[in-house]
């Protein structure tokens, strides 16, 4: 269990190492204003996103998934933060896919949002690392 435990944790910090940056990419991108740059800052969203952060999520999911099923179920299925938990997790893909159609905004050209959008959407992850951790650790209800 402990090896389980070990692997949801190492991809987990993958996965938001990735939303962490991405966002933080689109501040630097939506503020540059030449080719040589936003060809660059492509490459590197592109490389993010789906060499790093939606592998981590994946594998974050498969292991989060496994330990589920490993532990009892019938012990935890009826705990309230693990319940709030797996919805903050809900909307935390939704927001791995809400980075996904920023990217591919940037991708074709069509970004509307401007650098301190992006700045605020940096701050999202935070809140959700915050409150999943603090629900896995000290499980409140």
């Amino acid at each position: 269990m402990l090896w389980l435990k070990a692997l949801h944790l190492i991809f987990m910090v993958t996965w938001f190492a990735g939303l962490f940056y991405l966002p933080r990419l689109f501040v630097y991108h939506a503020m540059s204003d030449d080719e040589i740059s936003h060809e660059r800052f492509k490459i590197m969203e592109r490389k993010l996103f789906f060499g790093i952060m939606t592998p981590g999520m994946i594998l974050t999911f498969v292991f989060g998934i496994w330990m589920l099923i490993s532990y009892d179920w019938a012990i935890y299925g009826h705990s309230g933060w693990l319940h709030l938990k797996l919805a903050l997790l809900g909307f935390l893909v939704i927001y791995h896919i809400f980075c996904g159609l920023w990217l591919s905004d940037f991708k074709h050209d069509r970004n509307r949002h401007s650098h301190v959008y992006f700045r605020w959407m940096n701050e999202v992850p935070v809140l959700f690392l915050v409150a999943i951790i603090l629900l896995a650790v000290v499980k409140p209800f």
